[in-house]
């Protein structure tokens, strides 16, 4: 490989490093819950298994957006797992009852709608 090949790969493994402060910043992989073997294990598997579902879903949900380039980036650009939980998941929204069945009701919006319903969608 010449070295000009080698410096570009060498530069793109930027990727993979910013995999791994994503999981210890939005997963807490960096956390050790317990004293138990076992349990620990669960919880480092859980955090991966969040990561590369979010991935996954936004891998099926949209095209990709670059194509192979000499540094390997890669061909998606990814949302941040705490973004997404942050516009997805962690919404304000009272529970109520509506004919006697529990119900989270959010506030009407429109962008939010439309990317459940991607996501929805691209998971079926």
């Amino acid at each position: 490989m010449e070295a000009r090949k080698l410096l570009m790969l060498h530069n793109g493994c930027g990727a993979q490093e910013t995999i791994f402060a994503e999981l210890k910043s939005q997963t807490q992989m960096d956390y050790i819950p317990c004293r138990r073997w076992a349990a620990n294990q669960t919880w480092l598997l859980s955090a991966i298994m969040a990561h590369n579902l979010n991935r996954e879903l936004q891998m099926s949900a949209e095209e990709p957006a670059r194509s192979t380039t000499e540094q390997r980036a890669p061909w998606w650009s990814f949302v941040r797992l705490g973004a997404c939980r942050g516009r997805l998941i962690q919404r304000a929204g009272p529970l109520t009852h509506p004919e006697g069945r529990l119900t989270l009701t959010l506030s009407a919006s429109p962008a939010v709608q439309a990317e459940l319903l991607n996501y929805l969608k691209a998971a079926a």
